[in-house]
């Protein structure tokens, strides 16, 4: 089978807003997320901003509270954003189609808050004092998990654990088993919440994020000749992907089309990217081949623009490769200048920032860019929204261990 996959619903927990139309009114509008720690206190880390998500109380979206309590707060921004997902689409999961849904959530760490918890619960007390509840919470799988249990989705369930191509290797994924028939419907993306004091240690060890403490909003500066270093950020986005036929069967409103998958290995480093973004460029490859797009068609990149020296100018690069000169005339820009780096949750939302360029026409920008870098030299619409015509979408996700993935959404036409 090879079945059309339409969009027919998203959902968003980000650091720039909750819902869908709080997040794209920020990201056309250049809000950044990014402010000082909250989570613990950060005052003897080297980093001590991050981009976190605001006001979130699962209970406040539906969530019995209790069951809450027994949900890493990564698996309550899935389990949410889910919902609000299938809502969107006016969808309802009942006996007659739960075997054609399934449920395919990507998490890069999963419940490191709860493991840190407990970890530090057991130093203290001892292990007769740690959660029965810790397993089931911290596992990576669980957001799946917990989003088919409270939608009561029975299709295929599983999860991508791809680093910073989890949410994006997620949709994918989805893609393809809607594409071979394997499902209806498909409740895809990625979820993450690791502003915790280990995981943001073990970041600043590494040195890969910024230390610009002074200047929260201006921290995340991707392709700037000044950027130094990744912005943390949190928080879950999730599309509804429909099998065409499914969605007309039913009059769902459809957002765009979704055509191609790309992925790819490094096979060089834990966390270098490949000289000349090879790997990169080979998932974009891949994806516009399995669109049967040229390169002429792409109007808009989301780039995965970490904001940090390496990633930009090898993405850069990687876009070069495969675009040839036509690169030039791209508009491209990184939206975790305004919401940080989602990790695993990125490819979610920056798949639904992809989804709004179509609907709306409109490109958001990459804020905080100042300063030309003669190694990243293409149009990354700095600092504005712009209007524009845009009818086919890529979106790029690299992940430690070398790991790439891409994604291609174009305008829908019956």
């Amino acid at each position: 089978m090879n079945n059309r996959v339409v969009v027919t619903g998203m959902g968003v927990i980000s650091p720039v807003g909750i819902g869908i139309e709080e997040y794209w009114s920020s990201l056309i509008n250049g809000v950044s997320g990014v402010d000082t720690i909250t989570h613990f206190d950060a005052s003897e880390y080297k980093t001590k901003v991050a981009a976190e998500v605001k006001d979130f109380k699962a209970q406040n979206y539906g969530v019995d509270r209790k069951e809450a309590r027994r949900m890493d707060r990564y698996a309550q921004f899935a389990v949410v954003a889910s919902k609000m997902a299938l809502e969107d689409a006016e969808f309802e999961v009942n006996e007659d189609n739960a075997k054609r849904v399934g449920t395919l959530i990507g998490s890069g760490i999963g419940g490191v808050e709860t493991f840190e918890k407990q970890h530090k619960k057991l130093l203290e007390r001892g292990p007769n004092r740690v959660s029965p509840f810790m397993i089931p919470m911290m596992i990576a799988n669980m957001a799946a998990g917990q989003v088919s249990i409270y939608t009561g989705a029975k299709g295929p369930n599983t999860t991508s654990v791809t680093a910073c191509a989890s949410g994006t290797n997620a949709i994918g994924d989805a893609f393809e088993l809607i594409k071979r028939g394997d499902a209806d419907l498909m409740i895809a993306g990625g979820t993450e919440a690791a502003i915790t004091p280990a995981s943001c240690a073990g970041f600043c060890s590494m040195k890969a994020m910024t230390t610009n403490n002074d200047d929260p909003k201006g921290a995340s500066r991707p392709f700037d000749s000044k950027r130094d270093g990744f912005v943390m950020g949190e928080g879950a986005g999730v599309v509804i992907l429909e099998s065409l036929e499914s969605a007309q069967k039913r009059g769902a409103k459809i957002y765009g089309e979704m055509v191609g998958y790309g992925m790819s290995a490094d096979a060089h480093h834990i966390t270098a990217p490949a000289p000349g973004g090879v790997g990169a460029a080979e998932a974009m490859k891949m994806a516009l081949e399995k669109g049967d797009l040229k390169v002429e068609e792409m109007d808009y990149i989301n780039a995965h623009g970490t904001s940090t020296p390496a990633n930009d100018k090898l993405e850069t690069a990687a876009i070069k490769k495969i675009f040839g000169d036509y690169a030039y005339n791209l508009a491209i820009s990184s939206t975790k200048s305004m919401t940080g780096h989602l990790l695993g949750g990125a490819g979610g939302i920056e798949a639904i920032a992809s989804i709004l360029a179509i609907k709306n026409n409109i490109v958001p920008p990459t804020i905080n860019y100042k300063n030309e870098d003669p190694e990243c030299d293409l149009d990354y619409v700095p600092n504005k929204a712009r209007e524009t015509e845009v009818k086919v979408a890529l979106s790029n996700s690299l992940g430690f261990g070398g790991h790439n993935a891409c994604v291609i959404f174009k305008e829908y036409i019956g």
